[in-house]
């Protein structure tokens, strides 16, 4: 593996030393969640696409885009309201938990110093992220009323998104799809 050089700031830097130098387990992941992150932050990067990334990841700043399409499919399909509902909830309630597991686990950003992140965030934590979830979550609850596979599509955009502007490790969206697809198949009805 390439050498990576260490985040800059000092938090960032703690959180990826004990990544780094936990157990087996722990060092592998956090190999991994590097070298994907180098190729979605730098080998794949245009910086052309950028600016379109950047206003697509801003869509779903504390879930807004997922909120404002069940707000508005329950108005426009009234046939259907209590299930638009339900998922609106589905989706704002996994924000909000994963605000909460956000504040336990206060694992910080990525900040490699030859990798910049792309944009500036609400806060410094990245684990579990929020995108991920809310838009997982969104996927789940709205499947049936959308089709599936546009969902699934966008969720997983929005999430490599967060990637590719360099403020979430690929392991911060594994784990915030897990928690959104977990969250709303709980509660979502069939």
């Amino acid at each position: 593996m390439a050498t990576v050089p260490p985040p800059t700031e000092p938090a960032a830097r703690r959180s990826l030393r004990r990544r780094l130098t936990g157990g087996p387990l722990a060092r592998a992941t956090a190999a991994a969640d590097l070298r994907l992150y180098r190729l979605l932050r730098h080998d794949l990067h245009r910086p052309g696409l950028t600016p379109a990334v950047r206003r697509f990841s801003a869509t779903g700043e504390h879930a807004a885009c997922w909120l404002a399409l069940g707000l508005g499919g329950a108005a426009v399909d009234p046939a259907r309201r209590d299930r638009w509902l339900r998922g609106t909830a589905i989706v704002a309630g996994t924000y909000a938990l994963n605000t909460a597991v956000k504040g336990v686990v206060r694992r910080r950003r990525p900040a490699l110093e030859d990798l910049p992140a792309l944009i500036a965030t609400p806060t410094q934590l990245s684990f579990p992220s929020a995108h991920a979830s809310s838009s997982f979550a969104a996927a789940t609850a709205f499947r049936g009323l959308l089709p599936g596979g546009p969902l699934l599509a966008v969720a997983t955009a929005m999430g490599l998104s967060r990637v590719y502007l360099g403020v979430h490790y690929p392991t911060d969206i594994l784990a915030g799809a897990a928690l959104g697809t977990v969250v709303a198949t709980i509660f979502r009805r069939p």
